[in-house]
């Protein structure tokens, strides 16, 4: 492997990180892996898990997290499952699963953070705080939005994950992409690397090869727009320490722009199923 860049966890700790290639598999790897990652998501920075609308930018990511919901359970619902049970890896606060719910998906999750489960419990979703802690069931859709690049172990979780998906199951993964135009014209400042928590980061060579060793196939990849824009007004604040919006507009716009081409979004979804 070699030095892709240096950057640091400009939301928290400050501290400094590096990012390695690996040619094989077309992705990067954030080094040096912290012993505790848990004391970097505690924080009101981490929205993800606390639900917070406190600034400008917090309630930016709050409408376009409430856009997203409809379109996250639209792609649910045309999956036509038949028994309708839907798995969340990484489930927050527990918007997605309500929302399914409504939809009348009988509904399970996983959120490490007690914080955000405690708040997903306030509103009547429970979840369980460990993976190996599911094991009786198989689900006709297991989710991940932008939760792969955080696990540990990442060849043994895959397989578990994979282990729960029902024979004719369908697996959704929402993962930034270091491929996109605004990951390259920010650089060091890419929000999107967000290290130490993302431990990985993927390309659409590196998703089909991981999955494809668990004999699951790509079937399709969708753009997730609004990432751009997201990604680029946290970048901004961090490269200059300034919230330039129209800057950040500007940039998150070409990157879709250029993306119409290079099919290369600032986030992708991608719907796997177990190969034939």
């Amino acid at each position: 492997m070699k030095l892709y860049l240096k950057t640091k966890d400009y939301s928290i700790s400050q501290e400094e990180f590096e990012l390695f290639y690996e040619e094989d598999l077309d992705m990067l790897i954030t080094k040096p892996t912290p012993n505790n990652l848990d004391k970097y998501y505690e924080s009101e920075a981490y929205i993800s898990h606390t639900d917070s609308k406190k600034s400008f930018v917090d309630k930016i990511y709050q409408l376009v997290k409430s856009h997203s919901l409809k379109k996250k359970v639209s792609l649910l619902n045309s999956f036509g499952a038949s028994e309708r049970m839907v798995l969340d890896i990484g489930a927050g606060t527990g918007d997605f699963l309500l929302a399914a719910k409504k939809q009348n998906w009988k509904i399970a999750g996983v959120e490490p953070n007690a914080s955000a489960r405690n708040r997903a419990s306030e509103k009547g979703v429970v979840l369980h705080s460990e993976l190996n802690k599911i094991s009786n069931n198989k689900y006709e859709v297991i989710t991940l939005w932008h939760v792969l690049e955080h696990l540990s172990d990442l060849e043994n979780q895959i397989k578990t994950i994979v282990s729960l998906l029902s024979e004719n199951g369908t697996l959704v993964i929402a993962v930034p992409n270091f491929k996109s135009y605004d990951a390259n014209h920010y650089g060091k400042f890419w929000a999107a690397f967000d290290v130490p928590r993302h431990l990985w980061h993927f390309s659409k060579k590196s998703i089909e090869k991981l999955f494809a060793k668990h004999q699951m196939e790509l079937v399709k990849i969708k753009p997730m727009v609004f990432d751009s824009f997201y990604v680029s007004l946290l970048s901004e604040k961090y490269k200059s320490g300034k919230q330039n919006f129209v800057r950040a507009f500007i940039n998150g716009l070409k990157s879709n722009l250029k993306a119409n081409s290079t099919k290369e979004y600032s986030s992708h979804i991608y719907i796997l199923r177990k190969s034939i």
